[in-house]
């Protein structure tokens, strides 16, 4: 991998990741030529005192770039004279700073330390990844070389802003698809290295430290066993396994957790980062060939906090993908239960929604034999 930074025009960092082989690209041809001012943004922290939860302000991002059509695209290459936030006519990966960042502090300052129940400054950082040049072409449709590229942007920022000060965890993400709520749909993602360990990896930190503490043994990797063994497997390699979860949320969820322990991204090794690309490639199209479709969805790296003291030693890497989409046409919206009281109710049974994915097979999203619907546990109540 080569990699080159750059700035772009109002000062904020941008980070040229090539694949090998590549010619390596002059700096004095990637100047932004766009008139723009310094970003500034202005988010603070501020604590709910009894949820135990940090909640990010981050009113300037009302107004930040929603639905542009695909010729006004800010994430596509700079050609033709209309100039991007990537001032290039091609790229393979590139990461920048978000223009309107959820976090982000002065450069070379470091972040306060986030304490007690005033508002504090939402000291971070925001990155948004593009996976590809090519405005039509999704993650599922990417090459394994590609792929492989993608993942070793995702460990090497992992690693970069772990290091930064004030920073205790790092979360690489993707959204897709509009139902998803997506404004810009060019294929890419974001990095949030976050002031704190978010509620999500802080309670499954606490139930492993719980575990642990009861049996001696690691959850997660008890867990990972005893999926391997079951029935709700949807593909498997020598290092990776992709599964259902049994107490799956949402109407598609798939997990891929590596078999080795693995903690964070960094921590992958070269047969673990070789077959991620093939076993996850399989799991997108088998995904988009569910309903024939585009599946829309959330895909979220799960990994260790920065500090020992968080965590860190029991923590395991895994990769969850959710979709909100319950059939064709249908949406699982968050109603009453999930949303006012954090109980959620599925109307997909779990072991129903694996072997349907295993039935689609490797190559399903290429042959269109999606045939809409999943069997079992599948009509909601009204109004879901």
């Amino acid at each position: 991998m080569q990699k080159l930074t750059t700035r772009l025009a109002d000062g904020r960092e941008i980070l040229w990741f090539d694949e090998p082989g590549r010619a390596p690209r002059d700096p004095a041809a990637l100047v932004d030529q766009r008139d723009m001012p310094p970003v500034e943004p202005a988010s603070e922290l501020r604590y709910d005192a009894l949820l135990g939860e940090w909640v990010t302000i981050a009113a300037h991002r009302q107004n930040r770039t929603y639905k542009p059509p695909a010729d006004q695209c800010p994430l596509c290459p700079s050609r033709d004279g209309r100039h991007t936030e990537v001032p290039a006519p091609d790229y393979d990966v590139v990461a920048f700073e978000n223009r309107f960042p959820s976090f982000g502090s002065a450069p070379g300052a470091p972040p306060p330390a986030v304490t007690g129940d005033d508002p504090v400054a939402a000291a971070g950082r925001c990155e948004v990844v593009c996976f590809t040049s090519d405005h039509t072409t999704p993650f599922a449709r990417l090459s394994p070389e590609r792929v492989r590229l993608v993942l070793e942007v995702w460990a090497e920022r992992t690693a970069e802003l772990g290091a930064r000060p004030g920073v205790r965890y790092v979360f690489p993400f993707e959204n897709r698809g509009a139902d998803i709520g997506v404004t810009l749909a060019h294929p890419h993602g974001q990095i949030y290295a976050y002031p704190y360990v978010p509620p999500f990896p802080q309670r499954m930190l606490a139930q492993v430290a719980a575990h642990r503490e009861a049996t001696g043994e690691n959850l997660f990797d008890s867990l990972l066993t005893a999926e391997r063994a079951g029935e709700r497997v949807v593909a498997a390699g020598e290092h990776w396994t992709a599964f259902v979860p049994t107490a799956a949320r949402w109407p598609v969820e798939v997990h891929l957790y590596p078999h080795r322990p693995t903690p964070d991204l960094p921590a992958l090794d070269e047969a673990q980062r070789a077959e991620f690309g093939l076993i996850y490639l399989d799991v997108l199209r088998r995904l988009d060939a569910l309903y024939d479709d585009e599946l829309p969805y959330v895909a979220a790296w799960q990994q260790a906090p920065v500090r020992e003291a968080d965590g860190r030693f029991d923590a395991r890497l895994h990769l969850r993908v959710h979709s909100i989409r319950r059939a064709p046409g249908k949406i699982k919206y968050l109603a009453g239960s999930e949303a006012g009281a954090g109980a959620f109710i599925s109307d997909v049974l779990p072991e129903a929604a694996a072997a349907r994915l295993r039935d689609l097979g490797p190559g399903a999203a290429d042959g269109g034999v999606g045939r809409g619907g999943m069997p079992g546990g599948t009509s909601p109540e009204p109004g879901r």
